[in-house]
């Protein structure tokens, strides 16, 4: 008897899967089938989703842009302190290493007076002129102190050293201030609120375009669901159950969401290949954004997929919460 009830079960759980199964795909059928019921409502949710995705991709990308040119600046830029010409290189070397135990500092680099006067020779070798003012000159050149920082903006730690250390205090040449305390320091900030203020700007018009493209679909369902008024009051009365009818709602929305990353997607990559020529003249550092995204264009692909379902299905749950009375 036992194992005629178990076969019983097993049959009924087969069973109950079966039905599952059905009802699932009749769910997508029906929800594939709305949406190419109304063609203009159609393209009008598909095209303001794909509008919103896409300047979700631009947001990222274009925070990434920034993140690495920056950060290719920060590369370029060293923090300079000028010592006196008659400072040695045991004093230049000890100052030095006092300056790499400071956490923000990358590396220090000593250039002692000649060696600047040599290098700028090196520079403007061609122009004799100039040469002949260097000799003429070389004496004016300070011994150098070139910092690279972790964090160009954060320039708090080389205030204080300048400021405290004593060995520093007694080489530093007071008629040149450090450079990372004039001009240069206010272009570092210029750069790091330019960042700042595009991030912000592109998360502003990210939130903006989601709630368009959220209440353009959360209407698109409300008109389906007025036009399928008399269809939808038939399938309460034969019994239909509440995710039943849902459902179709919900499968159309995902598809909006699908088919608008995928197009989003495809822009924003072709259109950071055609971008690329332009801003590298201009030295953006576009090429790790790229070579990124070409790379991981299948889990891009994928999280664009998965947020426009997600924007389609909290769309269609609160239209059909609202609009249908099941």
């Amino acid at each position: 008897m036992s194992k005629r009830k178990m076969d019983a079960k097993s049959f009924a759980a087969q069973k109950r899967n079966r039905r599952k199964m059905l009802t699932f795909l009749r769910m997508c059928r029906y929800g594939i089938n709305n949406f190419s019921r109304n063609t203009w409502l159609t393209v009008a949710a598909t095209a303001v989703m794909t509008i919103t995705l896409l300047i979700v991709f631009a947001t990222l990308a274009a925070r990434n842009v920034l993140l690495d040119t920056v950060q290719t600046v920060s590369d370029q830029v060293d923090m300079s302190i000028y010592l006196e010409n008659d400072t040695t290189d045991e004093e230049a070397k000890q100052i030095s290493e006092e300056l790499r135990q400071l956490s923000n500092v990358k590396s220090v680099r000593y250039i002692s007076a000649a060696q600047a006067r040599q290098d700028n020779a090196k520079q403007n070798s061609s122009d004799e002129e100039i040469l002949n003012a260097i000799e003429e000159a070389s004496n004016r050149y300070p011994a150098t102190l070139r910092i690279a920082l972790r964090d160009i903006n954060d320039v708090s730690q080389l205030d204080t050293f300048v400021k405290t250390n004593a060995t520093l205090k007694d080489h530093i040449d007071e008629a040149r201030p450090p450079s990372f305390a004039g001009e240069r320091r206010e272009a570092i900030k210029s750069i790091a609120s330019g960042v700042t203020l595009a991030e912000r700007a592109g998360l502003a018009a990210t939130l903006i375009f989601v709630t368009i493209s959220s209440l353009i679909v959360f209407n698109t369902i409300r008109m389906a669901i007025f036009n399928r008024k008399e269809e939808i009051q038939m399938m309460k009365l034969i019994g239909a159950d509440r995710s039943f009818i849902r459902g179709p709602f919900l499968v159309e929305a995902i598809v909006y969401g699908v088919i608008a990353a995928i197009v989003a997607t495809i822009i924003g990559v072709v259109a950071l290949y055609l971008l690329k020529d332009v801003l590298l003249e201009y030295g953006v550092a576009i090429q790790p954004t790229i070579s990124a995204v070409t790379m991981y264009v299948g889990f891009v692909l994928l999280g664009m997929v998965l947020l426009g379902a997600l924007i389609g299905v909290v769309s269609s749950l609160l239209a059909t919460r609202r609009y249908l009375k099941i």
